[in-house]
């Protein structure tokens, strides 16, 4: 029992110190005025704030419980996604960051309204991206919850009231500035977590050679399978190209970290900060997995859930923990805390560049709205941050009470990347793409990713092979004289109070079939189709966006007689270059003297386009 209490206090304490340090973040900084200040924390967040910031945006609590399992019994192929994480960094660098760098832009998704002239396909980015979220959200802030309620006892309603009402307190007193520092305490958090529980797995596997050796042996570092099947859940081929698309889309594409992007002072600044993200996304991500190679490495001839220790995949490090972690009190409340504040920081992350966009692209475009000085659109951000708090809020009880919206969560993450993606590389990339094209490229890539989503779902898959594992060295000092196969710890409980309902959201990307009573001719060209692995979807409907758009864009103009345009400050100089060199009929190209500051003038850039200047009224 005292060792309990020694966790509730550490938890307290690492609890009470996110909200001092964010508190002390804002009564420190410089008092916000107006909306800039808000949204772009007046340029004055440290680098290696934003850095961590920027990581932590990407590392979730799947990262930090699941990836162990993921190792322990499918081995290291989705460890391969980290090379299409760090490639996608210069891309957006390169490719993405310098077209909306210098707009001011205030959501991102007002760059498509100004390279379309239309708000339609401006707020059918932005209501995806909104849409997206707020289902998301609701799963993130009552996966701790479940926690909370076994070691706690706290009902699931006070735990999800708390996470949301704190982090609604954190998004009105501090803004970006605030969801930066958020997301700074949690990834010292999780990283001081991943580190002690790393030293005390190499401690007790006698070394890391020995925890290579093991795991190299058990086959649990295959890396490069070439294989071209796209049906295989996991290749290398399928871990690069997927992920990339994934995470250009996230980097590239996503309000909340192209409001990171906008908030430097310069692009010397922005190139600093995602060149240094690399090795620390690097290091980050894989800290996971060498949590995972050690845990194995103790229990590769004593498999716990084969002997009844365990029920479920998952639940393997919670257990490394009870086991191995006795001796120190504290550590259970460590890691909860780490996921509390992991719900905490997203929350407050999420909620600030929510309520940017909701004001920019929908609030905003209200008549009695648009006269408003820049004070008050300021506390109508701040109360726009609230409202979606509160939808958050209502989203979390809906999922306590009905898993299948983890389900319909990861099918709208996986339905709604490539579009998102597609729709700026068609405004970036293809002067000729107009509003016409970017509308039915989207809407066709999410109505065809969304089918084969479903179908996925419904089709009955072949089972998932696991690697072997063993209960030959089994002996009665394997695990700790505190364990045995009908104890359950507090943290064990965390898995299996709701019915499995955080198991089927903390194993990651994987959709699991809804129904497997639908027969499909095993031959059929649909029923490959469907098998297609999930990894691929983003860069599908990435390519779905890219070729309807163009092709409707071309038959838009084809049709008509009006005179193309584009402006050349809306499209990257490569596409520009490229562009010159063809001919073309009523095309002309003209330029307009962007903002130097990506803080100044946000409010005529939003209404008027470059410099209170738009070139036809908005579709």
């Amino acid at each position: 029992m005292g060792s309990l209490w020694i966790d509730y206090g550490v938890f307290g304490l690492l609890l009470l110190a996110s909200i001092s340090v964010s508190i002390w973040s804002k009564l420190s900084g410089p008092k916000e005025k107006t909306k800039a200040d808000y949204v772009f924390a007046q340029n004055n967040v440290s680098m290696g704030a934003m850095i961590l910031s920027i990581a932590r945006g990407f590392l979730g609590v799947r990262v930090f419980l699941g990836y162990p399992s993921e190792l322990y019994y499918r081995g290291s192929e989705m460890w391969e996604t980290l090379y299409g994480m760090v490639l996608a960094f210069p891309i957006v660098l390169y490719f993405f960051v310098p077209v909306y760098f210098n707009l001011g832009v205030t959501s991102v998704y007002q760059y498509l309204d100004m390279r379309f002239k239309s708000r339609f396909v401006r707020r059918l980015a932005s209501g995806t991206y909104l849409f997206r979220s707020l289902l998301n959200l609701g799963v993130t802030v009552f996966t701790p919850c479940v926690a909370l309620k076994t070691v706690l006892g706290s009902p699931y309603s006070l735990s999800i009231i708390a996470i949301t009402s704190i982090s609604i307190v954190f998004t009105v007193l501090g803004g970006l500035r605030s969801a930066i520092t958020a997301d700074v305490v949690q990834c010292v958090v999780m990283l001081a977590c991943s580190c002690i529980m790393i030293m005390q797995g190499l401690y007790e596997a006698e070394g890391p050679a020995n925890v290579y050796r093991v795991n190299r042996r058990r086959h649990r570092l295959d890396f490069f399978n070439w294989d071209l099947d796209p049906t295989e859940r996991v290749t290398t081929i399928s871990a690069l190209l997927g992920q990339l698309f994934m995470s250009v889309s996230l980097y590239g594409c996503q309000q909340n970290f192209v409001q990171r992007y906008c908030s430097m002072g310069s692009f010397k600044r922005v190139a600093q900060t995602l060149w240094a993200n690399v090795p620390v996304m690097a290091i980050l991500f894989s800290l996971n997995w060498v949590v995972g190679m050690v845990i194995f490495a103790l229990y590769a001839d004593c498999d716990p859930k084969k002997i009844g220790y365990i029920s479920d995949n998952d639940e393997i490090l919670p257990f490394y923990v009870e086991d191995k972690f006795y001796f120190l009190p504290g550590f259970l409340g460590l890691i909860m805390a780490s996921l509390f504040n992991g719900a905490l920081s997203l929350l407050v992350s999420n909620l600030n560049s929510m309520a940017s966009v909701l004001w920019e692209d929908f609030v905003s475009q209200i008549p009695a709205m648009k006269s408003l000085p820049d004070s008050s659109q300021l506390v109508v951000i701040k109360i726009c941050g609230v409202v979606c708090g509160i939808i958050v809020m209502g989203m979390a009880f809906v999922v306590a009470h009905l898993s299948g919206v983890i389900e319909a969560s990861q099918l709208m993450t996986s339905a709604t990347t490539g579009p998102l993606l597609g729709v700026f590389i068609l405004a970036m990339f293809f002067p000729s793409a107009n509003w016409k094209g970017a509308v039915a490229g989207m809407i066709v890539s999410h109505v065809v990713i969304l089918w084969i989503t479903i179908g996925g779902l419904l089709v009955e898959k072949p089972p998932i092979d696991y690697l072997p594992t063993s209960t030959d060295g089994c002996t009665n000092t394997t695990f700790g004289p505190h364990i045995s196969p009908y104890h359950q710890s507090a943290l064990l409980a965390l898995f299996n109070d709701s019915g499995n309902l955080i198991d089927d959201f903390e194993e990651g990307p994987e959709i699991r079939p809804w129904n497997n009573n639908f027969n499909f001719n095993d031959e059929s060209v649909m029923n490959y189709i469907y098998r297609i692995s999930y990894m691929y979807y983003a860069m599908m409907g990435t390519l779905l966006t890219v070729v309807v758009g163009l092709l409707v864009s071309c038959f838009a103009s084809c049709t008509s007689d009006e005179e193309f345009e584009y402006n050349e400050k809306l499209l990257h100089p490569l596409a520009l270059k490229l562009s010159s060199l063809c001919g073309g009929r009523n095309k002309r190209c003209y330029s307009t003297e962007a903002t130097p500051n990506p803080m100044h003038s946000i409010n005529t850039i939003s209404e008027h386009g470059i410099n209170g200047y738009r070139e036809k009224p908005p579709v």
